[in-house]
């Protein structure tokens, strides 16, 4: 079993520092074009290996060969946000490099699960689609996860409670569009909405929404990479170990949701296969209106990729 991990960054290291520490693959290749990065971070990972307890290797390379017959692989690579910046802001760039990258990726493993993590992350997943060539089930962007964590962090500490008793729905596009659902959200089964007031609810929305840029305009130079990170691997470890998890990811929608040809956060079944089945929710009008105007700038910013 092999996992890759395209770009050494924040998010790409510390996805595979977290894959090596749950031992989901034998080799975990750790890949980047900066000379040396790659391989002193994963030869660094590996000398933590006799402490961690753990045999999965990480091998850090600047080129495609030794990521050959990969079953998963994250993409992280490209440029992250800066203050100021919103994630349509690295369109153009991003397509580029996500494009050249799936077409290496395709080349050296083609029956592999592509997990997207690079922003815009909705329209980055649809270029690794058109340009791998890989059917639908096996091309996943990495949004819900991350943004339900997020929504379950805001709302474990409102209530002072453990995260672990917290379950929350976040669909529609990684932005500022993003459609959190509080009547999908609990507390170890207790729905949010008999715990918390109304005004607090919408602040929690709100701040869920602008949980990115909260961090970037902490760090100035950089974004978020601990949390993306677990989360790409934790889709990762579902697809691997079969566990047939029920997660919101960005998926390809083909009619569901009425919305056709896009990469829309919803709730899927994750097994071997990627995604083995797209939930439909029974959404209010309200909540299906808000779904729609998110797809529909992701499908502006699609429109926008040379594709």
């Amino acid at each position: 079993m092999k996992i890759t991990v395209v770009g050494a960054g924040h998010v790409g290291a510390t996805a595979a520092l977290r894959a090596s520490d749950r031992e989901l693959a034998n080799e975990v290749i750790l890949v980047d074009i900066l000379e040396g990065i790659p391989q002193g971070k994963g030869l660094d990972m590996w000398e933590a290996a006799p402490v961690q307890r753990t045999d999965s290797r990480v091998i850090g390379a600047n080129g495609y060969d030794a990521t050959a017959g990969s079953s998963i692989v994250v993409i992280t690579a490209g440029l992250a946000r800066k203050p100021g910046m919103s994630r349509a802001d690295l369109l153009a760039k991003n397509a580029s490099i996500i494009a050249g990258i799936t077409e290496k990726v395709a080349e050296k493993s083609p029956n592999a699960v592509i997990i997207m993590v690079t922003n815009p992350l909705d329209v980055m997943a649809y270029v690794a689609h058109k340009k791998s060539g890989f059917p639908a089930n096996r091309v996943i962007g990495m949004a819900g996860v991350l943004d339900s964590a997020r929504f379950r962090s805001f709302i474990a500490l409102e209530l002072n409670v453990s995260v672990r008793d917290v379950s929350a729905m976040v669909l529609g596009g990684h932005g500022d569009s993003m459609v959190p659902l509080p009547r999908f959200c609990t507390v170890s089964g207790i729905p949010i909405t008999e715990l918390i007031e109304q005004e607090t609810i919408d602040r929690l929305v709100e701040r869920t929404r602008k949980g990115g840029i909260e961090i970037v305009n902490y760090l100035k130079t950089g974004s978020a990479y601990y949390a993306p990170a677990t989360s790409a691997i934790e889709m990762a470890e579902a697809i691997i170990r079969d566990q047939k998890r029920i997660l919101p990811c960005a998926a390809y929608l083909q009619g569901e949701y009425g919305i056709d040809g896009l990469f829309v956060g919803v709730p899927v079944k994750l097994g071997k296969d990627g995604v083995e089945e797209i939930i439909e929710l029974k959404l209010t009008d309200e909540e299906l209106k808000a779904l729609h105007a998110s797809a529909e700038i992701v499908k502006r910013n699609c429109e926008k990729c040379d594709i």
